[in-house]
């Protein structure tokens, strides 16, 4: 267990004066730690607390303000601004900010009895009724459920793991304490746990609707889109209103492929709507996905325009990639990034954006820059270990030989439906899905998530990463066990499908499992989308993913993770050789015709003009490339990255031999 630091004890010593009502204490000792972490977040509180206390309440709402610009999402700040506006007898004012308070954080009993005060003083009886109910509410919940709730919308997610779980083993099953692990569990990405617990709690709470939502949203987080849309059907049974219960809705009919209704109901949603940015954005990003672009640009403005410095909604512009900004875009872009009010989201969005459109207009120092800024922004927020993966590919090798080939050499599900594609982002997958997405016998569907949750339940519960059981229970299954996973993915797929003979799963990343992929689908394709690495790098350094892809955000990640790709390529192509077809993009882009016969006879397909002529298929593309791909093929973009080149020293280093081995 870690001791506290030094600071941390400072803090605790500060938070005890003020406790015990030493305020003048308290006041003096916060201002001097103040010198060495000016910006603390629970000193500055501290302060404000104490110098409310003292009377000094225009110096507590100043210390209350500069606490805000660096932690805007710190509810008690806005119940002790809240107290403040009281003692000035500020009534509107005081309202307005207990529910900031109450509204990130709604397990404050402070802010919800000053509500109810507040609204009985100013003549407001059904508001007063609603903060009364919600203190009601609170009163009846163990005092360490509401502790525990308390720290988790701070985002102090330790803290409140630490409570929730002792209150749990001391008192059993709570449904509510299980709720909230969950949601701990939730915003730490631990989705597996956080379903089995809403699961749990809906077995003994099938009517607690908040519980059902987060359970719903678990499924969408984890790819389940059909079953996470049988959720939100039911909660739309119970109440058909409900917005959010409308947008969980749209967004499972996202994730089904049904894009024209999910456009129907989120416009349904914007009458009305509190936050219309985020509905604006989803509408673009559908309309995208089915590349109706100018109407995708409109949305997209819209977005930016509902909300001032909506770093999403100016990032999902340049990452069109066809889209040129106006200057006045750009003013504004640069105004947003550097406005100290600006989120980290929001600035790292602002700066890879910025980066896009002066790489336009071939300002590619100042281009550079920005790139550079949003990558630091973004790694400071991951938790991405190069280690592990490197580990599990060693691991992989080790357990991936020609004997386990050999012994489950009758075992996986025959059919040979599946067509993966695979390889690192931005090494020309999308074209590869076009090209074969325009014959009529393959069907397109997107980057499914079944292989990667295949491994997450091999790898068991809580999972050691220096100890992990996948991929060292490949050795212990059967050839039986490889069929049935062949026939479970083949049966969670069927909902991506129209009835065409062959489809494409585009995970990138499943070239990490492409043993397991073979023992369970042994006639399945297999083709490895590569790129050049400089290309291929610098191309995943200037683009910010959705989601996933950590590895992307820094010169030596990326490196690192490219030449471990290409030692976990060079083993699968050694223990299964002519298993893999590999696709070297720059020999596609030269050679079009030739490499689309190769494609073609890989997977024993007959030779179809309308892969030659891709750009003209009209489909759903989800990925960064989809507007590149509805346009015929250029040579000029496969060396873009030669404009930076100046500034790549490091990258080329760090790449070392892989420079040239990437043929081999």
């Amino acid at each position: 267990m870690s001791h506290p630091s030094p600071v941390e004890l400072e803090v605790r010593r500060i938070r005890g004066l003020v406790t015990e009502r030493r305020f003048t204490a308290g006041l003096r000792a916060a201002e001097a730690l103040l010198l060495v972490v000016p910006e603390n977040r629970d000193v500055l509180y501290l302060r404000a607390l104490a110098q409310r206390h003292l009377g000094d309440i225009p110096a507590a709402l100043v210390t209350l303000d500069a606490l805000e610009k660096l932690h805007a999402r710190f509810s008690r700040l806005y119940q002790e601004r809240g107290h403040c506006h009281v003692a000035l007898k500020q009534a509107a004012a005081a309202i307005d900010a207990f529910l900031r308070a109450v509204r990130i954080n709604p397990a404050l009993p402070a802010s919800w009895s000053m509500l109810e005060g507040l609204y009985r003083m100013t003549g407001q009886a059904a508001n007063a009724a609603e903060a009364a109910a919600h203190v009601a509410t609170l009163k009846k919940l163990p005092r360490e459920v509401v502790t525990a709730s308390a720290l988790f919308s701070d985002g102090e997610l330790t803290a409140a793991e630490h409570v929730i779980r002792a209150f749990l083993l001391s008192h059993g099953h709570h449904v509510e304490a299980m709720r909230l692990l969950a949601r701990i569990g939730i915003e730490r990405d631990v989705l597996d746990d956080a379903q089995l617990l809403l699961e749990a709690v809906l077995d003994v709470a099938p009517d607690y609707h908040p519980a059902r939502f987060d359970y719903a949203q678990v499924l969408v987080k984890r790819h389940l889109y059909k079953q996470a849309r049988e959720q939100a059907e039911k909660l739309l049974a119970a109440d058909p209103a409900d917005r959010s219960y409308r947008t969980l809705h749209a967004m499972t009919c996202v994730g089904l492929g049904q894009h024209e209704r999910a456009i129907e109901l989120y416009r349904e949603l914007l009458p009305g709507a509190l936050q219309p940015a985020e509905l604006h954005l989803s509408i673009a990003h559908t309309l995208k996905t089915l590349g109706r672009r100018e109407e995708a640009i409109a949305a997209y403005h819209a977005a930016a325009a509902a909300r001032a410095g909506y770093g999403d909604a100016w990032w999902s512009l340049a990452n069109l990639k066809t889209y040129r900004f106006a200057d006045r875009e750009l003013e504004q872009m640069r105004a947003a990034e550097s406005a100290a009010s600006t989120s980290v989201t929001d600035r790292y969005q602002l700066c890879f954006a910025l980066g896009k459109a002066l790489e336009d207009q071939e300002q590619y120092a100042t281009s550079f820059e920005y790139y550079v800024r949003g990558n630091a922004l973004k790694r400071s927020e991951s938790r991405y270990r190069p280690e592990v993966f490197e580990r599990n590919t060693r691991l992989q090798i080790g357990v991936c030989t020609p004997q386990l080939f050999a012994r489950n050499r009758d075992g996986g599900a025959p059919a040979a439906d599946p067509i993966f594609i695979v390889g690192l982002p931005r090494s020309g997958s999308t074209l590869i899905e076009q090209i074969l997405a325009s014959h009529s016998a393959v069907e397109g569907t997107q980057e499914l998530a079944d292989i990667p949750r295949l491994v997450v339940d091999l790898a068991g519960r809580d999972p050691d990463p220096d100890n992990p059981r996948y991929p060292a229970v490949l050795a212990d299954m059967t050839a039986a066990d490889y069929r049935r996973l062949g026939e479970k993915y083949l049966s969670d797929t069927r909902v991506f499908r129209s009835g065409k003979a062959h489809f494409i799963d585009k995970m990138p990343n499943n070239f990490r499992h492409i043993g397991l992929i073979h023992l369970m689908l042994p006639n399945a394709k297999i083709i490895d989308a590569r790129r050049e690495p400089m290309a291929c790098c610098f191309g995943n350094l200037k683009q910010l993913f959705a989601s996933g892809q950590e590895f992307t955000y820094s010169i030596e990640d990326i490196a690192r993770y490219y030449r471990t790709y290409l030692e976990l390529m060079r083993h699968w192509n050694a223990v299964l050789p002519g298993r893999v077809l590999r696709i070297q993009h720059e020999d596609l882009v030269d050679d079009l015709p030739g490499n689309v016969r190769r494609l073609l006879d890989y997977c024993g397909l007959e030779f179809e003009p309308a892969c030659i002529e891709f750009y003209k298929t009209e489909r759903s593309v989800r990925t960064a490339s989809s507007e590149q791909v509805r346009q015929p093929l250029y040579r000029e973009g496969l060396d873009q990255w030669r404009h930076y080149e100046p500034w790549l020293g490091a990258l080329r280093e760090a790449l070392g031999d892989a420079l040239t081995r990437y043929r081999d």
